[in-house]
């Protein structure tokens, strides 16, 4: 690892910590009591615990699989005190987001790899678009940029000045054109000019919204038109504050299109980070990144085991 990602990561963790502060100061309620001494683990412990990991947004399932495998130990004699909890209560969480640990592979042999950002309204979607492309052409990979966002004039804009100042090219009609189009006219140019990574954005909306999901289901077609792998790679954004909503989310958009990964987002604001469990445990896809922040190194690859440090840091708790 080079000084300068070294320094990355390190700042990336202090960000996480910071970023996941709303979230951490819900859960001491339960578990900042684990770390004070080292008391006699009983019910109140272990309700307290529960409670504070529902109250995070962790979900019902989530939690009842949790509380069951420490309960197990506990009847077991294996945690023989509040201190030894809290350290199987970490190995419990990591062992949840294990499996949502995927890198986004980008394998353009064969043409563009096409990523589909979909997502509902102000999950932060066109940003993030903006902070990925970045971050892959930082990479020495070669971008193109779609406005699929037609029916918000500043989805557009917003897009187009990611583009300008990172010298990404962006393909865009006047707001009000079909989305499907402009992804046709995007795909086709990336093709042409041998483009790495082509990323399109979508209008956002409402998961309910069936006639505006079935949009989504065009746009996806129409690709597939011109390169029957397309799109490679279909990412929902999810804003972390909206806690339980998000599993609604993930469910409606998975149905319609296919979900093959995750963003999340606003951790930073939010005192709900507990729903990534909630959804580790309801659903097998993978989160590629986090986002704890507006700067563009805010958005990093997702990482269970730095999560879960950063949620329980105790000098924090």
């Amino acid at each position: 690892m080079s000084e300068s990602d070294d320094k990355g990561k390190k700042g990336f963790w202090r960000g996480l910590k910071s970023g996941l502060g709303k979230t951490r100061n819900r859960l001491a309620a339960g578990v900042g009591n684990l770390l004070l001494g080292e008391k006699v683990v009983d019910d109140t412990v272990m309700e307290d615990l529960e409670t504070a990991l529902l109250m995070t947004d962790v979900g019902v399932e989530a939690t009842n699989a949790i509380m069951e495998a420490l309960a197990a130990r506990v009847n077991r004699r294996e945690l023989n005190n509040t201190r030894a909890l809290h350290g199987a209560l970490k190995t419990e969480l990591k062992a949840m987001l294990e499996p949502l640990e995927k890198p986004l592979i980008i394998n353009s042999e064969q043409g563009p790899c096409v990523i589909l950002f979909v997502g509902v309204n102000g999950v932060g979607k066109t940003t993030t678009i903006g902070k990925l492309a970045k971050r892959l052409k930082d990479q020495g990979l070669s971008v193109m940029l779609a406005a699929g966002d037609t029916f918000r004039a500043a989805a557009v804009e917003q897009l187009q000045a990611w583009g300008d100042s990172n010298d990404i090219a962006v393909v865009a009609q006047q707001q009000g054109a079909d989305s499907a189009s402009v992804v046709f006219d995007a795909v086709n140019s990336a093709t042409a000019r041998k483009v790495d990574v082509l990323i399109a954005d979508t209008a956002g909306r409402l998961q309910a919204k069936t006639h505006l999901m079935d949009e989504l289901v065009k746009i996806k077609r129409v690709m597939s038109r011109i390169d029957s792998r397309a799109p490679h790679e279909t990412l929902l954004v999810l804003d972390a504050g909206v806690g339980q909503n998000a599993l609604s989310q993930v469910k409606e958009f998975h149905s319609a299109v296919g979900l093959t990964g995750l963003v999340l987002t606003k951790l930073d604001g939010s005192a709900k980070a507990g729903i990534i469990f909630a959804i580790s445990k309801l659903y097998d896809i993978p989160v590629y990144f986090v986002g704890v922040g507006e700067q563009v190194e805010d958005l990093q690859v997702f990482e269970g085991e730095p999560f879960v440090d950063a949620l329980l840091a105790e000098d924090l708790v």
